[in-house]
């Protein structure tokens, strides 16, 4: 009994062929139609399929690049919220760790202060706003 496993084993190679088989009265019909086909393109009764298919195939095509409004540009202001956010991060990082290299521990303390201070200007100047927009 084989026990489950994430692991795919190794199974033994299968030889399998694919037996072809001959219909001799669908080889006929086929060769009978194509002749027929060709004969009466030659007529002109019916188009020829070179013209039938680019017909079809500019009829697919046609508009479809003038209908695309192309990709959507990609917002790449330098005040864009995701940019500012990872500019700051990166900014801080730099800070604490030239920081903790020449003052120590500290510049925890004093990045700490320096967060506390520019979180409580940003919320004061949202909720002026906010209070003259009123």
């Amino acid at each position: 009994m084989k026990l489950p496993s994430i692991f795919k084993t190794a199974s033994h190679q299968r030889f399998a062929i694919k037996t072809r088989y001959y219909d001799p009265i669908k080889e006929e019909l086929e060769e009978r139609t194509s002749r027929i086909k060709k004969e009466l393109e030659e007529e002109g009764a019916i188009a020829s399929s070179s013209e039938e298919e680019s017909a079809r195939r500019s009829s697919s095509l046609k508009g479809s690049f003038s209908s695309h409004r192309g990709m959507k540009h990609k917002n790449t202001h330098v005040f864009n919220a995701s940019t500012l956010i990872r500019t700051f991060l990166f900014l801080s990082m730099v800070t604490a760790a030239f920081g903790y290299i020449y003052l120590g521990p500290v510049i925890f303390t004093y990045m700490g202060y320096g967060a506390l201070v520019l979180g409580g200007v940003y919320f004061f100047f949202k909720f002026k706003r906010k209070r003259t927009n009123v």
